[in-house]
């Protein structure tokens, strides 16, 4: 069977296929090691993904294996994945921060035979626990430094795994195109685990079918052309990289590129200047903090000029939503920022060239994302879930909406049920969750419909407003409605406030705890004289809690007075996923915080001053340890309101 038998572009690696067939000179993927950009064209990627494909032939891996890829961005762990369902097997991404018991646990259930890391850190991570992956038959490893000398029989190189497909091709030259042939568009290209908010992670199982359809609908409502440039720094194991860097970038001819390490992503990010960009809340949060400290930072004159234009902007903005038309005096005056402000900063994010970005994985405070808007940002809002492909609404330039995630995408049904828990229906929708059929049940319906757990309803235009996950929505005592993650993103506007949780579900006011933002509020406290020596000791600081409690009230402001937060507390050491307090995607585990800090709780409702918190730390290896303090639980008065946020 010759490759040219293949007019159908039904799996995946079919289409890279197509790719290096029609564009065999064009860029598919490109990493950056050593400062400089190194690019494979369609015809080097489709090369690498063939040989690698038959190196794992040659070690005996056969149709129904898992593998499982561990590290940041790289080419060859796209490769890998790519590889490995050629020969009718399927992908595994896991975290690279992962500590020891989570990758057990999904490289156990998962039954990864193979293991593709990226360097020697996580090889010895997969050594180490080789004891306890019965599956375990080869683990392969892409950068060599620092393992010249390691003899375990179970490691090759990336390499050599080439070098051993392209042996097998000599005796077998048929193989390929024979393995190629068999994929269908239902068997399984990846099992993607969720993030896990309340308990051990699922393994969502992602049908080629499924991952083209959604990049299919995708490509149909936005302005996506071949040879953009698309940056892959997002976790590999989250399924909105793969969405992209694999499904959107193969059905679409996007050129993806990774970045030399996640520390030279927003360095990297300004040389590609990519033509579009997905990122979680925490990024653009992250972003916005960047940019109000560089311009806190400024000159005197600099930090006028850059309040003045930010504020026309903001008004510039509120002024298209609410459709009212803009008069000369904004026109130039935006025109002036735009030199002085709105293009420099752009510049300096990187996004120059973005046509569009979106935001996605949890809601962005509305205050957030007005603001790149208001900057020239085409910044719109995504919602997807990891069972349906990552992929089900998003917004048109036309109408981009803090308050909504848009209309749902070509092919895909979505409906509000009479609890109010938005579901859908499409060819995106998962095949179920591996080996929990009672999970798969309980989550889509005899007739196809994926219950998604998130609360919502549609606005008069048909837009769809997700509220918060269902079970998070509740009512205070008086009957007013409580959704914590409102009333978080609008306290995570703040620079100095990192991470928030309030409660207030069944009581009678809304409280929150306080993760301060190190890195600023630090450099607010040097700014000020003040030191310190941890995380710890700079949240106890009462200079700290003064701060805070100004940001609180700010945020206040903005909210109903039902809804304003009355007391908080600073919390004494960061929200950790290792800690399981967070998932790796950096979405709060609310039942497990609740009784983690259940003493806490009970201070804030019982009105105590004071209260004494026990906090577990975890390691990487697993081990704990306990760190005990007393820390203050601070009051607010109420808020003069300045003005009510949609």
């Amino acid at each position: 069977m010759s490759l040219l038998d293949f007019p159908t572009t039904d799996t995946l690696p079919k289409l890279l296929e197509r790719n290096a067939r029609e564009n065999p000179h064009a860029a598919g993927i490109r990493e950056k090691t050593r400062g400089v950009w190194q690019t494979l064209t369609w015809t080097d990627y489709r090369d690498r993904v063939r040989d690698f494909a038959l190196g794992l032939a040659s070690m005996g891996f056969e149709r129904g294996d898992k593998l499982s890829v561990v590290g940041d961005n790289r080419p060859q762990l796209y490769i890998a994945q790519l590889s490995a369902q050629v020969l009718g097997g399927m992908s595994v991404p896991v975290y690279q921060d992962s500590i020891a018991s989570e990758l057990v646990y999904v490289l156990n259930h998962a039954e990864s035979s193979v293991i593709v890391a990226e360097d020697q850190e996580q090889v010895d991570k997969a050594l180490s626990l080789k004891g306890k992956l019965p599956n375990l038959r080869l683990i392969v490893f892409d950068d060599p430094r620092g393992l010249w000398d390691y003899g375990d029989p179970m490691l090759r190189s990336f390499e050599s795994m080439l070098e051993a497909g392209r042996t097998f091709a000599k005796a077998n030259p048929g193989f390929y195109a024979a393995e190629l042939g068999k994929g269908r568009p239902d068997d399984i290209a990846m099992i993607a685990y969720t993030s896990g908010t309340t308990g051990n992670p699922k393994g969502a199982m992602l049908s080629h079918r499924n991952m083209m359809a959604a990049a299919e609908s995708f490509l149909e409502v936005n302005d996506v052309r071949p040879g953009d440039n698309w940056l892959s720094y997002l976790p590999m194991a989250w399924l909105g990289d793969a969405a992209f860097s694999l499904g959107l970038a193969l059905v679409g001819k996007l050129t993806a590129n990774c970045p030399e390490s996640p520390e030279t992503v927003q360095r990297d990010l300004r040389e590609l200047g990519p033509s579009a960009m997905l990122a979680p809340p925490r990024i653009w949060e992250n972003m916005l903090t960047q940019v109000q400290v560089k311009g806190d930072d400024a000159s005197p004159v600099k930090r006028r000029v850059f309040d003045y234009f930010r504020g026309l902007a903001e008004r510039c903005e509120l002024k298209r939503t609410d459709g009212t038309s803009l008069s000369l005096a904004d026109r130039l005056g935006l025109a002036a920022g735009e030199m002085l402000v709105y293009g420099p900063v752009r510049d300096q994010l990187g996004l120059r060239n973005a046509r569009w970005c979106y935001t996605g994985g949890a809601p962005l405070g509305p205050d957030t994302y007005r603001f790149f808007r208001s900057f020239g940002i085409n910044l719109k809002q995504i919602y997807g879930a990891t069972e349906a492909s990552a992929l089900v609404t998003c917004q048109s330039n036309a109408e981009a909406n803090p308050n909504t995630v848009g209309r749902p995408m070509p092919r895909v049904e979505v409906r509000i049920d009479d609890r109010g828990e938005v579901m859908l229906k499409g060819p995106n929708v998962f095949r179920g969750y591996f080996k929990q059929e009672e999970s798969t049940r309980a989550t889509l319906t005899g007739d196809g419909w994926l219950m998604t757990g998130d609360a919502g309803f549609f606005d008069k235009q048909g837009h769809l407003v997700i509220i918060d996950r269902a079970k998070d929505v509740g009512k205070l005592t008086d009957g007013s409605a409580f959704a914590p993650q409102f009333i978080e993103n609008k306290l995570k506007f703040s620079p100095y406030i990192r991470e928030a949780v309030a409660f207030g579900d069944g009581r009678p006011m809304v409280v929150a705890m306080i993760a301060i933002d190190m890195q600023t509020v630090g450099t607010w406290a040097e700014r000020k004289g003040l030191a310190y020596s941890s995380f710890m000791d700079l949240s106890r600081k009462a200079d700290v809690a003064a701060l805070i409690a100004e940001e609180v009230a700010k945020a206040n402001a903005t909210l109903p007075d039902v809804q304003q937060v009355k007391r908080f507390l600073l919390l004494n050491k960061e929200l950790e996923a290792d800690d399981a307090e967070m998932t790796r995607t950096r979405k709060v585990r609310r039942r497990f915080v609740a009784e983690k800090y259940a003493a806490v709780v009970d201070a804030f409702y019982g009105g105590a001053g004071r209260v004494k918190v026990t906090m577990e730390i975890t390691f990487e290896d697993g081990r704990k340890s306990s760190l005990i303090s007393d820390i203050d639980i601070h009051d607010l008065a109420p808020a003069e309101p300045s003005r009510r946020a949609a």
